[in-house]
Parts: structure tokens; C-alpha cells; sequence
């Protein structure tokens, strides 16, 4: 895609606007972006950048949430703020301290706040196999607690079809 002002260069930034609830998107190459809308980009971009956004975008408005008394590291002495400002820790014992707040963090950068990794080629079939069943064996307990039998028998009889399925590749 060529930029829009100028025609010559291919578009790198894409600015969308929305006044008066009508979008229109802008294509633009680099230099046409800076002079046209007066802003600078920033292309030294790091991880600890994304962290630190992250951990800061609970914001809400022109209001920021501080907690009051903020624990800090006992071996390096890092506290949270330090963390959220640079989203570097200053050592392994922080994941410890600050373990509590990360879960949301993980959450929200992965999706997920187990990792599950990759799988070789041969073996996940049979591993998926076994984080089905797993995952199902605790959709049983709970449906158990919450007295919702119907679904428990559901689970259970999947369960006892896939384990089926696993003795059968052993």
C-alpha cells in the first residue's frame, strides 16, 4: 500500500480516527506522518516497554490507583513502581514478591497464566489426550460441588471415552 499524501513511498503508519462516530483511516508513510499530524514515532521499542504499559494501563482517566503501602523485595529492594516504571526485576526473588500481581499481567500478554509450550509432532496427540483428560477430571469436581449431576455424568463418560482412547495408542 503506497502512502496517501505523498504516493511515492510504501504506507508504514495507519492512523485510524473516529469524530463523530465516522472512522476514517489514514495511510501514511513515515516522513508524510510527521509532517502532516506533527508527531514524532518512537522506533526504539523494547519488551520492557510493553511491560511497563501494561502494568500502567489500569488506569482510568486522568485518575491512577497507587496502593498505599507497596512491598518491596527483600534480597535487591526493587518495588512495584520501580517494576512498573522499567519492567525489568531486579532478581528472582521479585517473582516471588510480586507474584500475586503478575498472574493479570500474564493473562493479559498470553492469554493464559499456565504455559503449555510447544509440542513435538509425535507426542502431542497423546499429550493433548492427557490435558483433555485432566482438564476434564477437574470440570467433574466442580460440577460434583456445585450438585450439578447431569453434566458431571457428561464429564465422566467423556472421560472414560478418552481413556479409552489413551490405552489404546500405549
Amino acid at each position: 500500500m503506497q502512502c496517501e499524501e505523498c504516493g511515492k513511498k510504501p504506507a508504514t503508519v495507519h492512523i485510524t480516527k473516529i469524530e463523530g462516530g465516522k472512522k476514517t483511516d489514514v495511510h501514511l508513510c513515515e516522513q508524510c506522518a510527521v509532517q502532516k499530524n506533527s508527531i514524532t514515532l518512537n522506533t526504539n521499542f523494547s519488551v520492557q516497554d510493553l511491560v511497563a504499559g501494561l502494568l500502567n494501563s489500569g488506569s482510568v482517566g486522568p485518575f491512577k490507583v497507587d496502593i498505599v503501602k507497596e512491598p518491596k523485595c527483600s534480597v535487591c529492594g526493587l518495588s512495584y513502581n520501580k517494576f512498573k516504571t522499567s519492567g525489568k526485576f531486579g532478581c528472582s526473588n521479585c517473582y516471588k514478591i510480586f507474584g500475586d500481581r503478575l498472574n493479570p499481567l500474564f493473562k493479559k500478554l498470553h492469554g493464559n497464566i499456565t504455559h503449555t509450550g510447544k509440542l513435538p509432532n509425535k507426542a502431542a496427540g497423546k499429550i493433548k489426550l492427557v490435558r483433555e483428560i485432566d482438564k476434564l477430571k477437574q470440570d467433574l469436581k466442580t460440577a460434583i460441588n456445585n450438585e450439578e449431576y447431569e453434566k458431571a455424568a457428561e464429564y465422566r463418560d467423556r472421560i472414560k471415552e478418552l481413556s479409552a482412547m489413551e490405552q489404546e495408542d500405549v
